[in-house]
């Protein structure tokens, strides 16, 4: 044990001047003894380190102080915040009165102005209070290039489960067993990297398969009203088509679809193979926004593995309403009908996080569906969505009103892929089969009143003859598969028998 030093040591060391009268000052009135350099008794100096030593156990137990703001303004969608100083994505907790369902209500930084936060609440605030704090909710480093992006599960163990958007199960079976987490975020692929679409997706529909061929890693629109069959359709292809792993986000539908899309239309072969993303139409608008991000997370986890995804998002108008009700919030101003600026941004960023990855990895090929409103395929959503999709399948509800399943309007709908997939035979088939039925229809009253007799026009008599058969190699029952390749003969043996 090395003994402390003595006051002449002290005195002939090479301390510095302001040194040397510390370590003096620190003897006290009882120095340690010039010959033995043993420390006499000095009650001050235990004093001071029972002090000291009292205070080190209380800073070790004691929790660090936490920034907080203060609640200024609660108006409509948005709450206002002061006292802190955060990025827009942050997420924070702000404090609920005492008997409050809940201690704190979740909340999201969407914009700013001066030292003002912009809050948009993703719980429920019911009881807030005028100056209620705000903290900020602290993650954990993470490394990875989007540090500070919000993260949520991914993995194999989520495939049959149904979730939240916010990662959390909402099917009762227990914890998620996923093994990793991702950010909602991702950077943009390199358009020179991606893969060029050029191997075909069965998706188990006859009219699709034959007439609009899909590609791996395509995106494609379903444009329909309400009630004309998207989401029959969108199970018909979950069930039967050839992918791997299926993601399915139902964004912004009525709560009790989201029941009967899994258990009826989905059902439990479906499911086996997909991972369901549910955000309700009652939930925040941040969480209908953050399920079409987490679901599109998904997928690119199970593309990254080399797998081949099937998409499906019902819907892409409901993203855009929320991203609009958001926007309008925080007092972007309205352009086109309504939509601010900021969602046609978002639309496009949002989809081109789908197609084919880098060359010998997974696809993901993608379906939107875009609710037309009032059937008006000029809406300003669906019109950006046209633009940025690679093709659009138009559901008519005059075929859906006459039990025509799918109601699939050839005519009005098209691949932008499909050339580049398919033969020569069978882009000649298309082609035959879309003159016909073009030329039945714009002559249909004509017909149907009787005032068209044979023989005056040989492809409309060829048409009329070969409606019955055309028009039943379009439908198809929601629970019937067709193959691509069964596809391709029923197409090629209706010309072939129809003369």
């Amino acid at each position: 044990m090395v003994s402390p030093p003595t006051l002449d040591e002290i005195a002939t060391s090479d301390l510095t001047p302001l040194e040397r009268e510390l370590a003096l000052a620190s003897f006290g009135s009882n120095p340690p003894h010039a010959q033995t350099g043993v420390a006499a008794d000095n009650p001050h100096l235990e004093a001071w380190r029972a002090r000291l030593d009292g205070l080190r156990t209380r800073n070790a137990i004691a929790k660090p102080l936490r920034a907080c703001g203060r609640l200024t303004r609660a108006a409509g969608l948005v709450l206002e915040a002061v006292g802190l100083r955060l990025s827009v994505g942050s997420e924070v907790m702000i404090e609920l009165p005492p008997g409050s369902t809940l201690a704190m209500a979740e909340a999201e930084v969407v914009g700013f102005a001066g030292d003002r936060l912009f809050l948009m609440p993703t719980t429920e605030v019911h009881g807030l209070l005028p100056g209620a704090r705000v903290f900020a909710l602290e993650s954990a480093p993470v490394e990875d290039p989007m540090t500070g992006a919000k993260r949520l599960p991914v993995g194999w163990g989520l495939l049959g489960r149904v979730l939240d958007a916010s990662g959390k199960p909402l099917d009762d079976l227990g914890p998620l067993a996923a093994v990793d987490d991702a950010p909602l975020t991702a950077p943009t692929i390199n358009p020179l990297h991606r893969e060029p679409i050029h191997k075909v997706l069965d998706v188990g529909v006859r009219a699709i398969n034959a007439l609009l061929t899909v590609g791996r890693g395509q995106r494609m629109g379903l444009f329909a009203g309400s009630g004309v069959g998207k989401s029959v359709l969108l199970g018909t292809m979950a069930r039967y088509t050839s992918a791997e792993v299926i993601v399915i986000g139902l964004i912004g539908e009525r709560g009790r679809e989201v029941k009967e899309f899994i258990e009826q239309i989905l059902g439990k072969e479906g499911l086996a193979r997909s991972v369901v993303v549910a955000a309700p139409a009652d939930v925040s608008p941040l969480l209908r926004m953050q399920a079409a991000a987490y679901a599109t997370s998904l997928a690119e986890y199970f593309r990254d593995q080399g797998k081949h995804v099937l998409m499906l998002m019902d819907s892409l108008t409901r993203y855009a309403m929320a991203q609009r009700e958001i926007a309008l919030a925080v007092g972007e101003p309205p352009a086109t009908k309504g939509y601010p600026p900021s969602v046609f941004a978002k639309l496009p960023a949002l989809v081109e996080r789908t197609g084919n990855g880098p060359a010998g990895g997974g696809s993901i090929t993608a379906f939107y569906t875009v609710l037309t409103e009032g059937d008006d395929q000029q809406d300003p959503i669906a019109d950006s969505a046209r633009a940025i999709l690679d093709g659009h399948i138009v559901l008519s509800r005059v075929l859906a009103e006459a039990g025509h399943y799918p109601a699939i309007d050839i005519e009005a709908s098209i691949s932008r892929a499909m050339n580049a997939l398919i033969d020569d035979k069978h882009l000649e088939k298309t082609r035959m089969l879309k003159q016909m039925l073009s030329r039945y229809q714009r002559n249909r009253d004509l017909i149907n009143v009787g005032a068209y007799t044979s023989g005056r026009d040989a492809l409309l008599d060829r048409a009329i003859a070969l409606y019955p058969r055309i028009e039943a190699f379009l439908q198809q029952g929601y629970r019937e598969c067709a193959p691509y390749d069964a596809s391709l003969k029923a197409l090629g043996s209706l010309f072939t028998e129809g003369g």
